[in-house]
């Protein structure tokens, strides 16, 4: 969803006319506005329902918890996201009954559905400037004003926002491959690997994304969210760009976070492009970046890997001999101990999972 609103909000303020919008106050767009009920404190174990709070990704999804009838909220209505360092004014769009935090408000209104709903929401994103450091939402929620397409009446055009959400969705993804029938990890056999024994390190150089022209070449960067991309650009002169087959983007200030791209990429100020030294099929990248992403923890707390990614240690499925032992390369080219990965396993694995085979 986060990709999807980044695209819709350039979209529709590149190529539709606003200027012709009408004004409305959220407290006239939704008749109803709910106070989330609940802390972490109150909730049960279990897996029923959403437990949704202060947070601008995953939909706002905190967990998952027990249902509670003295807590749940009705879904289909507008989140408004009213506390919380970093994501007070983000606005998110619920389908399901949830339970929410003391952060937040929802919004009903009997004309909401998943596509206007959604419209809406990247509208109300746009107004989060409004609300950064330190302001608080909820006092001011009400008188919020927002613009949106109106009827010839001054109404709010639901129909026209709902079918412009539809005009932008392609067909479902499908997949053949069905949950469970890919084989078992068994991690307790992998073994450690550097990453510089694996990856060609490079760091990106200054690039002041404010200086270079909008395009659609990505530029991946110091961020976890929308697949690591913080912009899209034209072709960059002097610029290094790497092969989206070849490559994991990591970004390794402010978080630790490895992405692989659909297309060819460019790297910000610091960003690493880890490019891999074998030749593989792009399902291992996905399968190493995954890896990667699970040595975050170790980077939490403001605790950043700038200097030493070369030496960041990974497990990864190992090469066997048809009777079981280990493959034992006497180049130790991957490994001081001669272990080599198995890139064919990773591969495979990758390509098994549910839409795997979309890749």
């Amino acid at each position: 969803m986060t990709i999807l609103l980044t695209l819709l909000r350039r979209d529709i303020y590149m190529n539709l006319n606003t200027d012709i919008w009408g004004t409305f106050k959220i407290e006239d767009l939704f008749p109803v506005l709910q106070n989330g009920k609940a802390n972490q404190g109150m909730l049960s174990d279990g897996n029923d329902c959403f437990y949704v709070g202060a947070k601008k990704d995953d939909n706002g999804v905190m967990i998952h918890c027990a249902y509670d009838a003295d807590l749940i909220q009705k879904g289909n209505c507008i989140i408004f996201i009213c506390n919380g360092q970093g994501s007070v004014g983000y606005a998110n769009y619920m389908d399901v009954d949830f339970i929410g935090t003391t952060d937040i408000v929802a919004g009903y209104n009997d004309n909401l559905n998943k596509y206007n709903g959604l419209f809406i929401a990247t509208i109300l994103c746009q107004e989060r400037p409004k609300y950064s450091f330190g302001r608080k939402w909820k006092t001011h929620l009400r008188n919020t004003v927002i613009k949106l397409p109106q009827t010839k009446e001054g109404k709010p055009d639901w129909k026209y926002m709902e079918q412009y959400i539809k005009s932008l969705h392609c067909k479902p993804i499908s997949t053949k491959n069905q949950v469970g029938n890919s084989d078992k990890l068994h991690v307790y056999k992998w073994k450690p690997f550097c990453i510089g024994r694996l990856f060609k390190v490079f760091t990106g150089g200054d690039l002041i994304l404010n200086d270079v022209e909008e395009g659609a070449i990505p530029v991946a960067s110091h961020r976890a969210d929308n697949n690591g991309i913080g912009a899209l650009v034209n072709t960059i002169v002097g610029q290094q760009l790497f092969d989206s087959n070849k490559t994991i983007a990591l970004a390794d200030r402010g978080c630790f976070h490895a992405s692989v791209q659909a297309k060819d990429f460019y790297i910000g100020t610091r960003v690493k492009a880890l490019v891999i030294k074998p030749k593989v099929k792009k399902e291992v990248l996905f399968f190493i970046a995954t890896i990667i992403n699970m040595e975050t923890f170790k980077y939490n707390y403001g605790r950043n890997c700038t200097s030493g990614v070369e030496e960041v240690v990974i497990s990864l499925p190992i090469l066997q001999k048809p009777d079981g032992s280990i493959f034992i390369d006497e180049t130790h080219l991957y490994s001081d101990k001669g272990y080599v990965p198995d890139w064919i396993f990773m591969e495979n694995y990758i390509k098994s999972l549910p839409y795997g085979d979309r890749i």
